[in-house]
């Protein structure tokens, strides 16, 4: 069997960094968006006496996601099968996008269906979590909010199709140092006092978030400070895109991409030749359902089998 599927990026519209956890991770809230900015996999699959996994990719990728989440999955249906991917990488890495992460998901999600055999929700979701934090967003897509390490999921109500421009600005920011830079405290508590507006802020957004202007919310990013100091070239994209009419302008993740919602396709477009060839990638807000519709169309009828709740 092959198939081609989307592995589509993603945006922080919203991240508040609490504190420190006992474990070494920091508790999170955050607000999830898929993006229609995405990377192609072409899997083809046929069941085997010992499993061969083999991945071609337009870029060198240590440690690739993609191979990872195949041997966890058929191990875990108890599977063997050659399995061969060829991953177009088109999200810029490294850029608080999701590519990783998203590449993986949409391994967690094909692999079942090809194999004809249903992966529970609840596994698929425990294998994502296993694999990184951002993982099991991209099992579900659309709007939604994130707690812990982000892996806790809950749905928004779907945004419409914003138009965005977003930009690669090149630059690597180290997800340690950035929250190293925030110097949270570690704490076993759920939350402290001193985050009570933190929260109270957070979720008067995820209560109120619906189809008006972005630019009515109080939208934060708490890295945002700490990688403006360390890089400017990130700080000069933001005000760039304020410049170039962006309402709202965000960082997302801990970088180094930005990104501007506008009014119209066309203003995206036009804000987009003022970048470097390459660097800014107009985008639109991909909804809840229309992901899910995007892999209803590249499994066919294997997707009945694949058991992922869109």
């Amino acid at each position: 069997m092959r198939v081609t599927v989307p592995s589509l990026a993603k945006l922080n519209l919203d991240l508040r960094v609490l504190h420190k956890r006992p474990d070494g991770f920091h508790e999170l809230r955050t607000i999830f968006q898929t993006i229609s900015l995405h990377d192609t996999l072409v899997i083809e699959f046929d069941f085997a006496k010992r499993t061969q996994i083999d991945l071609s990719s337009s870029i060198d990728i240590p440690d690739n996601l993609v191979v990872r989440s195949a041997k966890l999955v058929l191990d875990h249906l108890r599977v063997n099968a050659r399995v061969r991917f060829v991953l177009s990488k088109r999200i810029p890495m490294g850029a608080g996008l999701g590519g990783g992460s998203s590449n993986a998901a949409a391994v967690l999600i094909a692999l079942p269906a090809l194999a004809g055999k249903p992966l529970p929700f609840a596994d698929r979701v425990r294998l994502a979590e296993s694999l990184g934090s951002d993982i099991p967003f991209f099992l579900h897509g659309g709007t939604a909010v994130g707690f812990g390490r982000g892996s806790e999921l809950y749905p928004l109500p779907d945004q419409p199709a914003r138009p965005a421009l977003v930009v690669a600005t090149g630059v690597h920011v180290s997800t340690a140092e950035a929250y190293r830079a925030l110097g949270r405290d570690v704490t076993n508590a759920l939350t402290s006092p001193a985050e009570s507006f933190i929260l109270r802020e957070f979720q008067t957004i995820a209560w109120t978030l619906d189809d008006s202007g972005l630019d009515q919310f109080p939208l934060t990013n708490d890295f945002e400070e700490a990688v403006f100091r360390m890089h400017r070239e990130v700080s000069s994209s933001v005000r760039k895109l304020r410049r170039l009419g962006a309402k709202p302008v965000r960082m997302t993740g801990s970088g180094s991409a930005v990104f501007g919602i506008f009014a119209t396709p066309s203003d995206a477009w036009k804000a987009a030749a003022s970048f470097h060839p390459g660097a800014a990638f107009p985008v639109r807000f991909v909804s809840r359902r229309q992901y899910g519709n995007l892999w209803r169309r590249a499994l066919g009828p294997a997707s009945d089998a694949s058991w992922f709740a869109l």
